[in-house]
């Protein structure tokens, strides 16, 4: 086994070990959703409050162990796998200190839970304007667009383009830290206006190679 991968099943089975430990000590409801304002609005059975985490980390293990064997353009995949590798890592660090955080709720402790998260997030979505930078064409991972699936040179210019709108998308919501009570608009609006734009983009890109195209052969 790789060791990248020991790494990642040692992060699971932390969360499990967590799980198991504190598990007698909670109560039978715990709080589960925060609203934007950070205020619980919203709970869930024990067993789901303290195993849901650890259980999405190790279906997240397991669904990207199984993405690069089955993708048509695994070769492209294996060009750009130290990056996804690491994305693997730091999406697992973040489940986990979210699930940190929500046991630190369940114990007593009180801090504004959008305020807490948006480091964590903001960290996030930076990696995965690396990764984007970096991806090859393939089926699973990146800009999938229907223009981006039919053209090298489109997914080059729509990932290039696209990793730096995430960069951008992660260092403006930590602004959320200094004023939590726009911290949720801060990330929601530009990823909802970067995934619009990209989306055009690709698509705008497309119609130019295709023109291009048509160019050089009516020559």
């Amino acid at each position: 086994m790789k060791k990248i991968n020991i790494a990642f099943l040692c992060i699971i089975l932390a969360s499990f070990a967590i799980a198991f430990y504190i598990y007698p000590q909670m109560p039978d409801l715990m709080a589960s959703h925060w609203d934007i304002n950070g205020e619980v609005n919203g709970y869930m059975p024990k067993f789901w409050g303290i195993f849901l985490m650890p259980l999405l980390s190790l279906g997240f293990f397991a669904l990207f162990l199984a993405l690069p064997r089955i993708d048509p353009l695994k070769a492209n995949i294996a060009k750009f796998r130290k990056y996804f590798d690491v994305f693997i890592f730091v999406l697992l660090m973040f489940l986990l200190y979210i699930y940190l955080l929500t046991i630190m709720w369940t114990f007593g402790f009180r801090f504004d839970m959008i305020q807490f998260l948006m480091p964590a997030l903001s960290i996030l979505f930076y990696y995965c304007g690396v990764l984007i930078e970096h991806s090859e064409r393939n089926w699973f991972i990146g800009i999938r667009t229907p223009w981006t699936m039919s053209s090298d040179l489109v997914w080059k210019k729509t990932h290039k383009l696209g990793g730096k709108l995430f960069k951008a998308v992660a260092i403006i919501s930590l602004i959320g830290i200094i004023v939590p009570q726009y911290a949720i608009w801060l990330f929601v609006v530009p990823i909802i206006a970067v995934t619009i734009y990209i989306t055009y983009y690709s698509y705008s890109e497309y119609q130019k190679e295709m023109k291009n195209k048509n160019v050089q052969k009516m020559k």
